[in-house]
C-alpha cells in the first residue's frame, strides 16, 4: 500500500466551494499567465555582497547604496556572494525533501520540529483565502533541541548550521539598512533574538485544480526582513507599480524582502511589498525562509520625525494581525490602527 505524504488539500478546498463539482477540470495554463494574460517576469535588483568587503570605500558604499535603493523602490532584492556555501544550501534542500516525504499522518501527529507542522489555511472561509502548501515554522530557540527531531538526526545538524548562517546574514543586512538611515547599526541586533526569529520550511505540492490557485495567499511579512532560499520552479510574484510581476529564479542568489516592521521603523523609507506564491500543476516547489523578528515586548517606533506610525510593541502588532486574519481571512500591510492619525493620542 502506498503511503501518501501529501496533506488532504483537495478535500479541504472542496469544502470551501459552494458547488464542489466546479472543481472538475479547469484548464491549466503557463505559470507566467494570469487570467489568460501573459504576466511580466522580472529580474530583482541584484546585489553582490562581495563589495561590502572591498578595501575600496567607494565600492563598499556603492553596494550598500544599491541595497537601500532596492529596499525603497522594490521592497525586494537578491544577493549573491552572501557567504552561505552552496554545499550547505544543497544539504538543506536534501534534508527538507526527506522531511516532507514523511507520511502525512506522521507529520501531523508526531510533534516534529516543536509540533510546528501546518498545511492549507485553517482560517479560510472561501477559496481565495486558501494556500496550497504545507510548512514547518520553527523558532530558532528550538533549532538545536534534539527532542524536536525524532529520527531526523541529520536534519538537526544541517538546520543548526543553516539557521546560524542565515541569522548572521540577516543581521548584516539589517545593520546596513539601519546605518543608511543614520542610525546605529546595532540597534536592531539589541531587540532581535532567537526567541522570536523563525525558520519556515515550505513545500508547495503539485496542484491539479487550477493555475489560479495560491500556493501562499497575498500578504506582507510581519518582521523586519526575510531571507528566502528557493528552488528553480518559480511561482513567487510581487506587486510592482500596482501590478503583479513574476520573479525569475536565480540559482546563485538568495532573495531578501522588507517586512512591515522595517517599513514602520524606517518611516516608510523602506517598503514592505505585497507578494504571493502561485501553485504549480506539474512540479512541486520548495523554499526555506528566515524571519528576523524582535522580542515581543520590544517597542517599535519610527527612527525619524514626524512619524507616520505611533510606537507599538511587536506583541501588540501580532495580536492585531491575528485579529485581522480572523475577520478578513488575510493580512496585507501594517494595521491602520498604528498610523498616527488613527491613534488615540
Amino acid at each position: 500500500m502506498t503511503v501518501d505524504s501529501n496533506p488532504p488539500l483537495v478535500h479541504h478546498f472542496e469544502k470551501l466551494l459552494r458547488h464542489p463539482d466546479e472543481i472538475s477540470t479547469p484548464k491549466r495554463h503557463d505559470c507566467h499567465q494570469q487570467n489568460g494574460i501573459m504576466m511580466e517576469e522580472c529580474q530583482l535588483p541584484l546585489i553582490d555582497l562581495i563589495g561590502l568587503n572591498s578595501h575600496d570605500e567607494r565600492e563598499r558604499a556603492a553596494s550598500a547604496k544599491a541595497m537601500c535603493r532596492a529596499s525603497s523602490e522594490w521592497g525586494f532584492f537578491q544577493v549573491v556572494n552572501h557567504g552561505i556555501s552552496p554545499e550547505l544550501l544543497r544539504k538543506m534542500r536534501k534534508e527538507q525533501e526527506l522531511l516532507f516525504k514523511t507520511p502525512f499522518e506522521r507529520k501531523a501527529t508526531c510533534g516534529l520540529l516543536n509540533n510546528s507542522y501546518r498545511w492549507g489555511t485553517p482560517t479560510a472561509t472561501c477559496p481565495k483565502q486558501f494556500s496550497w502548501s504545507e510548512a514547518f515554522h520553527i523558532p530558532l530557540t528550538k533549532i538545536s533541541d534534539q527532542s524536536c527531531y525524532g529520527e531526523f538526526t541529520s536534519l538537526r545538524l544541517v538546520m543548526t548550521e543553516f539557521a546560524a548562517a542565515m541569522s548572521k546574514l540577516a543581521r548584516l543586512l539589517a545593520r546596513i539598512l539601519a546605518e543608511n538611515l543614520s542610525q546605529q547599526g546595532g540597534m536592531l541586533d539589541d531587540i532581535c533574538n532567537e526567541s522570536t526569529c523563525f525558520l519556515r520550511l515550505n513545500r508547495y505540492p503539485v496542484c491539479p485544480i487550477s493555475a489560479e490557485m495560491f500556493g501562499l495567499v497575498p500578504h506582507t511579512d510581519s518582521d523586519f526582513l526575510t531571507i528566502l532560499y528557493q528552488d528553480q520552479v518559480g511561482g513567487l510574484q510581487l506587486m510592482k507599480d500596482s501590478k503583479w510581476v513574476a520573479v525569475r529564479p536565480n540559482p546563485d542568489a538568495l532573495i531578501v524582502n522588507i517586512g512591515d516592521l522595517f517599513q514602520a521603523w524606517s518611516n516608510d523609507v523602506y517598503k514592505s511589498v505585497e507578494h504571493k506564491v502561485m501553485a504549480n500543476g506539474k512540479m512541486e516547489r520548495y523554499s526555506v525562509a528566515y524571519f528576523l523578528c524582535p522580542s515581543y515586548d520590544s517597542s517599535i517606533g519610527s527612527c525619524t520625525e514626524p512619524s507616520t506610525y505611533r510606537k507599538f510593541t511587536f506583541e501588540e502588532y501580532r495580536k492585531q494581525v491575528q485579529e485581522d486574519v480572523k475577520q478578513t481571512g488575510h493580512k496585507v500591510g501594517l494595521p491602520r490602527f498604528l498610523q498616527v492619525k488613527n491613534a488615540q493620542l
